[in-house]
């Protein structure tokens, strides 16, 4: 495998796109290399014609443990250099992704902590390995969550669990967190991969544009009315209405046939 601490993969017949974190001796602890070749990454993918799902995956045995902890040792000014170093492009390529259309899906195996565990939240959809384990692990260096833990955390289950976790350092396994709402599939070792692939499959032969739109209300949502949430439904709706899926979406329905959509 490349010494490349980002691998970039896609496939042009599925439209899957897939970015592997590879710093498997450090359980790809995150760097500031790795930082920004990830954001470069994602700069490409959003040029890339035909992109219809992303998949973010750990080399190894573990998803990401977290940020390097180890570099952020120093003088003041340099923990500070290092820390921006690393959240600056983190941020960038987090918000591009999330302006994206292609859905995004984290195969989380291992340890799913820290910047990990973030990186995994930012995602539409997780699915994991049997033996992942959830852990937000800030508290323990006496800092606070970052690349949107806070953000994404209680949204996907609620404020009284995202505080738990942050406060008494509560790691879950892979059946706690499925149980809890963070998960959306688990499966065991034998069967993860093929999972994995089968779920990105199904996504990206979805309609790409009518996700993307549906990403955008959700994370909008909690910031409008109601009244300013239903027109942007309706604004969303109108802007579907003209994609190609939508019409294959309608003559499919109407002759009681399967939709084949193109991401158009």
């Amino acid at each position: 495998m490349t010494d490349s601490p980002l691998i970039s993969t896609f496939n042009e017949h599925t439209g899957v796109a897939t970015l592997t974190f590879n710093r498997p001796d450090v359980l790809n602890a995150i760097n500031v290399p790795m930082a920004e070749a990830f954001l470069e990454t994602v700069k490409t993918l959003s040029e890339q014609p035909g992109l219809r799902c992303i998949v973010l995956v750990g080399a190894g045995r573990a998803f990401m443990a977290g940020g390097d902890v180890a570099s952020m040792a120093g003088t003041p000014q340099q923990t500070q250099d290092f820390i921006n170093g690393l959240l600056l492009p983190l941020n960038k390529a987090i918000l591009l992704l999330r302006s994206m259309d292609a859905p995004i899906i984290a195969g989380a195996k291992g340890a799913v902590a820290g910047a990990g565990l973030s990186l995994a939240l930012m995602a539409d959809v997780i699915v994991a390995e049997e033996n992942a384990r959830f852990l937000i692990g800030y508290n323990g260096i006496g800092a606070v969550p970052d690349c949107g833990g806070t953000w994404f955390l209680p949204r996907k289950i609620g404020t009284a669990r995202a505080t738990e976790m942050m406060l008494l350092n509560r790691q879950l396994n892979a059946t706690e967190a499925k149980n809890w709402g963070l998960l959306a599939e688990v499966g065991s070792p034998d069967s993860f991969e093929e999972l994995l692939a089968t779920i990105a499959k199904r996504v990206a032969s979805g309609p790409t544009k009518a996700f993307g739109a549906f990403r955008r209300l959700v994370d909008q949502g909690s910031g409008r009315s109601l009244a300013e949430h239903l027109e942007a439904e309706r604004q969303a709706f109108l802007k579907a209405a003209e994609t190609d899926d939508f019409k294959e979406g309608v003559r499919a329905f109407t002759s009681k046939r399967p939709a084949k959509f193109t991401g158009n």
